[in-house]
């Protein structure tokens, strides 16, 4: 037993020194945008490298609220992610539910169309979309039009589909025998039993309309209405960018981003496991 023992401490001891540098690899860019946003900006393309914070970022940050009102860019961006995130996983639930758990003419075509829209990259959709959106519809500069055209997402209903398809018959069977209906056996039977799966695709989701740029960028052109990431992308311009608000800003966007990871991994970890295997 002892030998045992001694045999898988020498394995975790091998493995966090293998991994351990290749996570200051990947935390080492992080880092360094924490310092570049402490820091001026004629200071950040200096010769010396600097490891160490300075003490500019609340100039940074008046700057950048100043250059683009970022604090209303980001409640825009909580709000946006947040509606976006609960009407997304609700649909993605109904249809993985749908497809798991129904028979129905088709059935099989529908599920290789969502598989084959995986394959299509989002620059094919983008420009007809858009047309569709500001053109036919006129719902341009609107939260309708950064909300519900992504709504639809074909990873989360083919996520949902195999975790609805790992759960018992017999589960279902009985509550229908007991003559409880199919939304009432979906809402307070399926979902509870998946809540670990929805925890997972919901941090997915919500982190991609959070980092989401292009479309925010396209289909809203008031500064009123522009999303965090864009409001960054404004400190741009053709003859002077402003790297220290940039940096300050991509800090605030993601230090809460990785703190709010790191407190959930674990349902994270758990519900992607849950979902891949049957």
């Amino acid at each position: 037993m002892s030998s045992l023992s001694s045999a898988r401490l020498r394995r975790s001891i091998a493995l966090h020194l293998f991994l351990t540098p290749l996570a200051l690899i990947w935390l080492f860019p992080l880092w360094m945008m924490v310092v570049f946003s402490t820091m001026p900006d004629n200071g950040i393309f200096s010769p010396g490298i600097e490891l160490l914070p300075h003490g500019n970022f609340v100039d940074n940050f008046n700057n950048l609220q100043r250059d683009t009102n970022f604090v209303g860019a980001i409640g825009i961006s909580v709000s946006v992610a947040v509606t976006y995130t609960f009407l997304s996983v609700l649909l993605t639930s109904m249809a993985g539910w749908a497809l798991a758990r129904y028979q129905f003419f088709g059935k099989g075509v529908v599920v290789a169309i969502i598989f084959g829209t995986i394959t299509l990259p989002y620059a094919v959709v983008l420009i007809p979309q858009f047309i569709m959106v500001a053109r036919d519809f006129q719902l341009a500069n609107t939260w309708v039009a950064l909300i519900v055209p992504p709504l639809f997402n074909s990873l989360g209903v083919l996520f949902m589909r195999q975790s609805f398809s790992m759960m018992p018959d017999d589960l279902f069977d009985a509550a229908r025998v007991e003559g409880v209906k199919e939304w009432r056996i979906f809402v307070f039977v399926a979902l509870p039993l998946a809540r670990p799966m929805l925890a997972a695709l919901a941090i997915i989701l919500f982190l991609a309309s959070w980092n989401n740029y292009l479309w925010p960028l396209l289909i809203n052109s008031q500064p009123g209405s522009m999303t965090a990431p864009v409001a960054l992308g404004t400190l741009i311009g053709l003859t002077k960018v402003s790297w220290g608000g940039i940096m300050a800003g991509a800090v605030m966007l993601t230090v809460p981003m990785l703190i709010v990871f790191v407190l959930l991994q674990r349902h994270f970890i758990a519900g992607i496991a849950a979902g891949a295997v049957k």
